[in-house]
């Protein structure tokens, strides 16, 4: 199998795995008992905080481990427009319908069930929030902006530290949710100037079912779970010590990688990027060509089920993945692809190819050899 999924998750590195395997049989104390296993626990707790600190830029007390970057994404907008909305009666959300679920569908909860109101920014044609629009957006009334760093589905990257110091002209919290970033881009928070950002493992060679949430000190948050005073008692539950340690390896391998990471993939996108809207008809890329992220390539091909073409691919031998999600036999569109003002025709025929570690020049070529028969088979048994 060719994996061509990385955006999805990515496998465990070696390095972070053995970092890791001590704390499930030696170092097995849970971190909030007294007793030296327990200490020895909290220790490792401890200094996987300050090692992802010193990624960000931070305070170690401004990391909150959670178990993943959605988990992370609803702690940040629940409980930044809670807190926000009890201390100065502020209750407009600001966000995008580009957003990945664990923000938009929490924003769409707050507005429906908890009474915040919620405004959509407007994008770009590459699907970038702009600038002008979250100015335009902002009132004395405004809690919270929420926007990504770089998108899942397109790749588009957001410009973080100006929407973020529009932000802070206007006295608003500013969150973003950096999972699908954090692999490539930097995540220093006091260059971003952001006042929340969401991480999550397994989208850089870490462990899925953990991720972290940056909380600039002074920003008040209401926990969405409560019980015993983990996390600064904005997280209850025991922590899990090994994927924390592996979480933190992860990043900091990630952050000193990073631009050998970035590399090795670029040349093998623009070569895909290139060879499909060339070899295909009626393909366009989706996401901004430049200001993307490095290996990132997502198109459309006018008259495709994207889903059958997944599955084309899989019989094929390659994983890739699509931005439409089955719901019973009837495919819709993602939000993402017909916010860039895509037909239907076009919407439905979205594909993702995302690079990592084990990506080579042969893989790659491999794949563009197989590739534009599987489009055509595919237009074929839609026109059926």
């Amino acid at each position: 199998m060719i994996y061509l999924d990385y955006a999805a998750t990515t496998p465990v590195d070696q390095r972070v795995l053995d970092a890791m395997l001590p704390y499930f049989r030696e170092n097995y104390g849970n971190p909030s008992s007294i007793h030296r296993l327990g200490q020895k626990a909290e220790t490792a707790i401890e200094e996987a905080r300050e090692k992802v600190a010193a990624v960000l830029h931070c305070r170690a007390d401004e990391i909150i481990f959670t178990s993943c970057g959605s988990e992370s994404d609803n702690l940040a907008l629940r409980g930044a427009a809670m807190a926000r909305r009890n201390s100065t009666g502020e209750k407009w959300i600001l966000t995008s319908k580009n957003e990945h679920h664990a923000v938009s569908k929490t924003a769409q909860q707050l507005e429906k069930e908890y009474g915040f109101l919620l405004e959509w920014l407007d994008l770009d044609e590459h699907g970038a929030v702009t600038l002008a629009s979250l100015n335009k957006a902002v009132c004395n009334d405004t809690a919270l902006a929420s926007v990504m760093y770089a998108n899942n589905e397109i790749g588009t990257i957001n410009p973080i530290s100006e929407l973020a110091e529009i932000a802070k002209a206007n006295n608003i919290l500013f969150h973003t949710d950096a999972v699908q970033a954090a692999a490539y881009l930097d995540v220093n928070v006091e260059k971003l100037g952001v006042d929340l950002m969401s991480l999550g493992g397994h989208k850089f060679y870490g462990p899925k079912g953990v991720g972290a949430l940056y909380v600039r000190k002074g920003t008040k948050l209401i926990p969405h779970q409560t019980g015993g005073g983990q996390e600064f008692s904005l997280r209850a539950g025991t922590q899990n010590v090994p994927y924390i340690v592996g979480f933190a390896e992860a990043l900091r391998l990630a952050a000193e990688e990073r631009e050998a990471r970035t590399a090795h993939v670029k040349p093998l996108r623009d070569q895909i990027i290139g060879r499909v809207l060339e070899e295909i008809s009626d393909s366009k890329l989706t996401g901004h060509p430049e200001n993307r992220l490095p290996n990132h390539a997502s198109f459309v091909f006018k008259d495709v089920d994207g889903n059958l073409l997944l599955q084309l691919l899989d019989s094929a031998g390659f994983a890739c993945s699509s931005g439409s999600a089955c719901k019973t036999g009837n495919p819709e569109p993602s939000e993402v692809i017909t916010s860039l003002g895509y037909s239907r025709d076009w919407a439905l025929g979205s594909l993702r190819i995302t690079l990592g570690v084990d990506s080579t020049a042969q893989k790659v070529d491999e794949f563009l050899k197989t590739l534009p028969s599987l489009v055509e088979k595919a237009r074929t048994l839609n026109h059926r």
